[in-house]
């Protein structure tokens, strides 16, 4: 989990994280999703200074095995010195056996959000989950740990001014934003009132612009106008022999036939037939669209 050097913006990692997404749904399927309809609520991860060090992380870290619902064990947090922010050994317990480094002894209201990611990798060995690659399996794991309801935690711990920065995970904080969004949008929870970070909330603002643009594009029925031109534009093209297109969207068979988009929820590949209003039902997620084709 790094978290020095120089902070990276923007959505440069949108194909993976579209990916972990997918994966999500396939290994727990849209009800075992459904049962992280609840995030981790600020109380169960603030942390008083006047508690002790180590009691207050193994309590917080107690918290989040709970909310990612794995067995109940205790959880042992040290600290040391070492380059990256934590580590985990995420094989099954009877304890979990997590190390942060040393500077969270000064920088407290960051724990959990070390915690969050680090514990999302217990969670991800049990599921049997993983991407080849250190880069793309950590960003499968702030994908998770942000979609699953622990990762506002990690957009908070981003915090920026004239002289330094700080960012936990792998993710951008716009792509942090961008994943809560999802969740906001799949469970009706709001995480904004929750960031302290000055920065967290225009990064929020960022994902979530991209994912109302998601929601918004052909075949839905939601797309803009300008959309909606080019769409009728691609299918005329389709029609005439020349499916070709730089679009989220493909067409299919003749006539076309069908035209094939990615979910705007789990972006597993959605085929629907070219017959105009219409609506679809994802076979991964469960999430019903409004199209027209």
């Amino acid at each position: 989990m790094a978290d020095s050097g120089p902070v990276t913006r923007g959505f440069p990692h949108l194909d993976t994280v579209h990916a972990a997404l997918t994966a999500l749904y396939r290994r727990l399927s849209a009800s075992g999703v459904q049962a992280f309809g609840l995030s981790v609520p600020p109380s169960d991860v603030a942390f008083d200074e006047e508690e002790d060090l180590h009691h207050g992380a193994q309590r917080i870290a107690g918290a989040l095995v709970r909310h990612y619902r794995l067995p109940d064990a205790r959880a042992v947090v040290s600290f040391r010195e070492m380059t990256h922010a934590a580590t985990v050994e995420p094989t099954a317990g009877p304890e979990y056996f997590i190390e942060l480094n040393n500077r969270f002894r000064g920088h407290r209201r960051d724990i959990g959000a070390a915690l969050a990611h680090e514990i999302a990798h217990v969670l991800l060995h049990r599921l049997d989950l993983s991407f080849p690659g250190t880069r793309d399996n950590e960003i499968l794991t702030d994908t998770v740990t942000a979609y699953l309801g622990a990762g506002w935690l990690l957009l908070d711990a981003f915090r920026a001014d004239a002289l330094s920065s700080q960012k936990l995970g792998y993710l951008t904080p716009e792509e942090f934003g961008y994943v809560l969004a999802l969740r906001a949008r799949h469970f009706g929870e709001d995480p904004a009132p929750w960031f302290t970070s000055p920065q967290a909330y225009p990064a929020y603002q960022e994902g979530l612009a991209l994912a109302r643009h998601e929601g918004r594009r052909p075949p839905l029925a939601a797309a803009a106008w300008a959309d909606r031109r080019r769409y009728a534009r691609d299918r005329r093209l389709a029609r005439a022999g020349d499916p070709l297109t730089t679009a989220p969207y493909r067409f299919e068979g003749l006539g076309p036939a069908s035209v094939s988009f990615a979910c705007p929820a789990c972006f597993q590949r959605i085929r629907v037939p070219v017959r105009g209003r219409l609506r679809a039902r994802c076979s991964l997620c469960g999430t019903v669209h409004d199209c027209e084709t």
